[in-house]
């Protein structure tokens, strides 16, 4: 796909990390973008910055969606380009003992359910709802649009505490290839990054001495990763006609111990 001012794109989580670099990247090349997210300080702030729209929606929600869909749609008409970076996690032991008291409790249901519903059921929600308004298009070059989504390296390797984190993440990657087949015939792609241990937000109030020793695990290059660094791949998984229903990892060949 060709990437100018005749793209638009929508970007989950765009408001900040992973999305915000992507949003940033895509828009450099001249697509229009809408930043779908929850924090509208941030927001408004890039969407301003870019020349894009800002869109305040819940993934957990289907009438959030469609609202956010509606108002990118007016502004900056059908998407192209879907990219989900929306996400969160926990860690929570299965079940665990209280070291003082000995008490035995189990991983309370309600927050293990919060993390499938916002990263994975949220993801395929956004993807069933943009793929369908993809279909509406006109293909350009045999193709109508470009789905990436955002997994992690959990998927494969989750640690101690992370069994919601992992099997959300895990069902992205199960359903990459089946939606791509079932979209194939639309002319839409679909594809998946596996980021690593990445200089986010949710690292942001850790102490340097506590970056510098996470980093300190990859095995090259010994740091954390960058999110123009996940931009660039999933710019290039819009960008390159061929790549479709792939799960990729990009985590400088970390393998995660389990603590």
């Amino acid at each position: 796909m060709k990437l100018d001012s005749s793209i638009s794109a929508v970007i989950t989580g765009g408001a900040s990390g992973l999305g915000a670099a992507t949003a940033k990247m895509l828009a450099s090349h001249g697509v229009k973008v809408a930043l779908f997210d929850l924090n509208a300080e941030k927001g408004e702030a890039l969407a301003k910055e870019l020349g894009g729209v800002f869109c305040n929606v819940n993934v957990t929600d289907d009438a959030s969606v469609d609202a956010g869909f509606a108002k990118s749609r007016a502004a900056i008409g059908q998407e192209r380009i879907l990219i989900n970076c929306a996400g969160t996690g926990n860690a929570i032991k299965t079940a665990s003992r209280d070291k003082n008291t000995g008490e035995i409790s189990h991983f309370p249901l309600d927050k293990f359910n919060l993390i499938i519903q916002i990263n994975l059921v949220g993801t395929f929600r956004c993807i069933a709802k943009s793929a369908a308004g993809m279909m509406t298009l006109d293909p350009i070059d045999g193709e109508r649009g470009a789905i990436v989504n955002t997994a992690s390296v959990a998927a494969e390797d989750g640690q101690i505490g992370q069994a919601a984190y992992s099997a959300s993440k895990g069902g992205v990657v199960g359903m990459t290839l089946p939606i791509a087949r079932d979209l194939s015939r639309e002319f839409i792609r679909v594809n998946t990054i596996l980021p690593g241990i990445f200089n986010t937000p949710l690292l942001a109030a850790a102490p340097e001495p506590v970056k510098q020793a996470l980093g300190a695990q990859v095995p090259h290059p010994a740091r954390l990763g960058n999110p123009e660094e996940y931009a660039s791949l999933a710019t290039e998984m819009c960008r390159n006609a061929y790549f479709n229903g792939e799960d990729v990892r990009l985590d400088g060949a970390i393998r995660m111990a389990p603590r």
